[in-house]
């Protein structure tokens, strides 16, 4: 049988508290680009992650990755980390980033790359709201 490429998907769920906002920038200048995503005390949203491995299955398991291994994963490296968090604030991810979401997919992204696999490719998915959310990469 040919080898097909297979992917398979992890959804994980986020709570965090951020600021749009540019120290560059003057108040109005961020008020005008950020809005109300540049309060001052913050606000928050309730993330959802989906991140996406594909490959190859491999022959000796029919796993293409551990599911389990996946989930540990981002448990370790993502959510203990964000979850119920600010992220301006309380992680070194973003003390000199804006945590716009496609910075925190990005972030999430490199996080998790250096333990899959480099044969397989790896892509997140972060949903902000309901309607917005970004992927990387794209």
């Amino acid at each position: 049988m040919m080898k097909q490429k297979v992917a398979v998907f992890r959804k994980e769920h986020f709570n965090a508290a951020h600021r749009l906002h540019n120290p560059e920038w003057d108040a109005a200048k961020n008020a005008e680009i950020f809005g109300k995503c540049n309060n001052p005390n913050y606000h928050g949203h309730n993330y959802d992650l989906i991140v996406k491995v594909s490959g190859y299955v491999d022959e000796q398991t029919g796993y293409l990755m551990d599911m389990k291994v996946l989930s540990s994963l981002i448990k370790e490296k993502v959510l203990n980390k964000f979850d119920h968090q600010n992220l301006n604030l309380d992680t070194e991810e973003f003390k000199n980033v804006n945590p716009t979401a496609e910075n925190i997919a990005m972030v999430i992204y490199n996080l998790l790359r250096n333990d899959i696999d480099p044969e397989m490719d790896l892509k997140v998915i972060l949903y902000e709201t309901e309607r917005n959310y970004v992927e990387y990469p794209a």
